[in-house]
């Protein structure tokens, strides 16, 4: 078990890494449009298409964001990889009644976490082995997914 505090962007860059390298059944972000987690680079979308590949249960990959224009203008690798395995990998935007939340958080597998308490600042806590005290932030996550929103796709519905 393993807590840390982040107090920079490089320490918060290193800290995602470390939790993607980790992660082996499940991976679910909460974050303001995922320009802070540059997860479309080379060398953390690898780690994405791991999970993807060898998860054993149902939804293993699931973000959510409160602006997802910048997730579909800069990220076109993982748009792609989100159509080519949407029954496992689920994005959406949140309602406009959670705008207002300033906070970011990366849980893998339930018991590794990243969570950063201000979307503008680099402050977060990195936790290591520690399902107990990521339950609070398990069910926060649950609760802004279950809001709803709108379903992010790389594919255009119509007629």
């Amino acid at each position: 078990m393993a807590r840390e505090l982040i107090t920079s962007w490089n320490d918060y860059q290193a800290a995602i890494d470390r939790l993607l390298a980790m992660a082996c059944q499940k991976i679910c972000i909460y974050d303001e449009d995922l320009s802070q987690l540059r997860l479309d680079s080379a060398s953390r979308l690898p780690h994405l298409q791991r999970i993807l590949r060898t998860a054993t249960n149902g939804q293993c990959l699931m973000i959510a964001v409160r602006n997802a224009e910048p997730l579909r203008q800069k990220n076109p690798l993982l748009m792609a990889l989100q159509g080519s395995h949407n029954h496992r990998f689920a994005m959406q935007q949140t309602p406009p009644q959670l705008a207002h939340l300033r906070d970011a958080m990366i849980i893998v597998d339930d018991k590794h976490g990243l969570i950063r308490f201000e979307r503008d600042q680099p402050r977060s806590k990195l936790l290591i082995d520690e399902s107990i005290e990521l339950n609070p932030y398990r069910a926060r996550f649950q609760e802004i997914w279950d809001e709803g929103g709108e379903a992010i796709s790389n594919t255009v519905l119509g007629l």
